[in-house]
């Protein structure tokens, strides 16, 4: 008798977790293989940020001069962000983006521990620094990183990446914008 209740009790669960994971399943069916729907924020314009870098330099928003812009947000204390910004910079180190210009957004860091990750990433873009979330929750309404956004030069959003981003999936983004 408790041989069947664990059968059902399992039988049960695993049908639960399927059709919780098939109802809250944010694929898209047009979306190419590991893209995610389109977030809310595609199609609307961004306003243009300007705020400290991790340098001590001012960081503008690509757009608010006219480039297109990818934003990649990530901090070193989040482990996917660890794997994916040294590819990521390689990647953008081997490739030209023409007048597409990169931003990183470091969030919710001590400027040493920033700056320290984005030297062992081999960061070569400008990266603002987000201490209070003022640009990743309050620009562009993250709640989580990893995430990237695809800008156009118009300050209008084309694509956003959540989690880490795949170097096929920047490259096909860049594209887009004209790299």
């Amino acid at each position: 008798m408790m041989f069947v209740s664990l059968g059902i009790g399992t039988t049960v669960a695993i049908v639960l977790i399927v059709t919780v994971s098939f109802l809250t399943s944010t694929r898209n069916a047009n979306a190419p293989s590991g893209a995610l729907p389109p977030s809310a924020l595609v199609g609307k314009h961004v306003k243009a940020f300007s705020t400290a870098g991790l340098t001590g330099a001012t960081v503008h928003a690509p757009w608010a001069s006219g480039h297109p812009g990818v934003v990649i947000f990530f901090a070193s204390w989040c482990g996917p962000c660890q794997k994916e910004l040294p590819k990521v910079a390689a990647y953008l180190d081997a490739h030209p983006t023409g007048h597409v210009r990169v931003v990183g957004v470091d969030v919710s860091d001590a400027n040493a521990a920033g700056l320290h990750f984005v030297r062992k990433s081999g960061v070569h873009f400008a990266v603002a620094t987000d201490p209070n979330f003022s640009i990743t929750a309050g620009l562009f309404g993250f709640g989580q990183i990893p995430e990237t956004v695809f800008v156009n030069a118009q300050g209008v959003v084309q694509q956003v990446y959540f989690g880490a981003i795949p170097v096929q999936q920047l490259k096909a983004g860049l594209l887009r914008l004209g790299a």
